[in-house]
């Protein structure tokens, strides 16, 4: 193949790349904006916040039921074919959401669109290890890495921008339409068709597809209505912790057993998979600091609605666009230790939400300036750091297993995160409110101007919130602290050296 030829092709894939991007983006931001302004969708079906709830929930499981399988279906049918076919689902379903009245049926079209919108985020991170060369495949990672940092982030101000600005709530499903167009006609140039894989199906690990799926879909709906239903004082919530963790747990087995897996567990006994993975689930619930814990003040104590708390969101999201690419070309420098990189990023992370913990209920949306500046440099210097220091030590041909094996543990940690901190707050809520109510000396002197018992409790409550928001701002700093050690246990990786003739991968 003549130079020409290798660098048109070359060219092609980086488009390509450009639209699975797009396309990974726009199915955060349809998840995060969604469970955003589900309480204008809830109000706007009619419905209850503990029906509607499931929505967003659906889509979570999709998700997670998903993400493990997309990287096995996407070489077996074709990156093309399979890619293109889901970016169509999800904009067919976001196009036909906002007409459907009906909470049974909005339910399982939901779900499924959730099922297609997890399967493009594994996609962009076997792209990104399959297409760009070593020396610059780290700018790829970057880009990853925005999905965790900058679009949970953004969709506070996007839902702010349909719910309030427009005041069409309909465009919380449309918004992901033109951007899907876009990835599907990105994508559908760069890469060629290619002929399917069909005799990987008889090959494949059909029995134990089937116990994830379940096993995975009932974690996500004990881990995602817990809190909401008090956990094991739930018959449901009991039989899907149940039901998730013994399947799931089979469907473990299963793999490990079987020649030809969807993902290769084998590949955690690398200690920058086994130990840098466990470090991204709790990493994960650490950078929850950034948008959900001050978002949920803000509502609680001050009556935000998202296009208030939208700076909070976007102070950590809009540098993202900057600092990712600036931390990848940092760890192409020779003298960095990329595990330093990590340990900073951490640190700064864990000394904000130490900041963070000494919130009053005077703090408002300024007040958090300098915390959120603390993350938004963290957070890409810790995730784009582990992203490196994790597939560095990964093969080409592997790079499909760790896509679905590290995507469906963002999907968990996050779940995992989101009900961890939503218990703490309602357990410390609980106990700041009870000794409030035995401090008797302040409930004279300090709140005597508060002629009426309703208002006397509204007081205490919201007092006892904020108290219990530092200590989750607390536990949080703790937790991002004791990670530094682990970091600095991974395997040091050196900077790639720049090869001009270095090509990508076209296996």
């Amino acid at each position: 193949m003549s130079a020409a030829a290798r660098g048109e092709r070359q060219a092609r894939h980086f488009i390509a790349l450009a639209g699975i991007f797009v396309a990974a983006m726009t199915a955060g931001l349809n998840n995060r904006v969604g469970a955003i302004a589900l309480a204008d969708i809830r109000g706007s079906l009619g419905q209850g916040l503990d029906a509607a709830s499931w929505l967003s929930t659906v889509y979570t499981a999709g998700e997670l039921m998903a993400m493990p399988f997309a990287s096995w279906f996407a070489i077996t049918l074709g990156l093309r074919r399979f890619h293109v076919g889901m970016v169509a689902l999800c904009a067919l379903l976001a196009l036909a959401l906002p007409f459907v009245g009906n909470l049974q049926l909005l339910l399982v079209l939901r779900g499924l669109q959730g099922l297609a919108g997890g399967a493009l985020i594994p996609v962009l991170m076997m792209a990104a290890l399959k297409f760009l060369p070593p020396p610059i495949r780290l700018h790829g990672l970057a880009l990853y890495a925005m999905t965790a940092t900058f679009a949970p982030n953004m969709a506070i101000w996007m839902a702010g921008l349909w719910s309030d600005s427009l005041g069409d709530l309909r465009w919380v499903y449309w918004q992901a339409i033109p951007l899907f167009a876009l990835a599907a006609g990105l994508v559908s140039w760069g890469l060629p068709k290619a002929p399917s894989q069909a005799e990987r199906f008889a090959l494949a690990n059909w029995p134990g597809m089937a116990l994830g799926l379940v096993g995975l879909g009932a974690l996500a709906v004990g881990l995602d209505q817990g809190v909401r239903l008090d956990w094991l004082a739930s018959p449901l919530i009991r039989s899907a912790l149940l039901l998730g963790g013994v399947l799931t747990a089979a469907y473990l087995v299963s793999e490990w057993r079987h020649p030809d897996p969807f993902i290769k567990l084998r590949l955690l006994g690398r200690r920058n998979l086994g130990l840098g993975f466990s470090v991204f689930v709790l990493l994960l619930i650490v950078m929850l600091s950034g948008g959900s814990v001050p978002s949920a003040y803000l509502a609680k104590v001050w009556g935000y609605r998202a296009p208030q708390s939208a700076p909070i969101g976007l102070m950590i999201a809009l540098p993202q666009l900057l600092l990712g690419p600036c931390v990848a070309a940092l760890l192409y420098r020779r003298w960095i230790d990329a595990r330093k990189v990590f340990a900073t990023g951490l640190a700064l992370i864990g000394l904000s939400c130490l900041m963070g913990a000494q919130l009053t209920a005077q703090w408002h949306g300024p007040s958090f300036m300098l915390v959120q500046a603390m993350q938004a440099l963290g957070q890409p210097m810790a995730v784009v750091s582990l992203l490196f220091l994790a597939t560095s030590v990964v093969q080409p041909p592997e790079g499909p297993y760790v896509s679905g094996t590290i995507n469906a543990l963002r999907v968990f940690g996050t779940l995992v995160g989101g009900a961890a901190i939503g218990q703490l707050s309602v357990v410390r809520e609980r106990i700041h409110a009870d000794q409030l109510l035995d401090h008797g000396g302040l409930l004279q002197d300090g709140w005597s101007s508060l002629a009426t018992p309703g208002r006397l409790v509204a007081a205490l409550h919201e007092q006892a919130f904020v108290l219990a928001t530092a200590d989750v701002y607390r536990a949080l700093g703790v937790l991002a602290l004791l990670l530094i050690p682990l970091v600095l246990c991974l395997q040091y990786i050196p900077a790639p050296v720049p090869a001009p003739s270095s090509q990508p991968s076209h296996g």
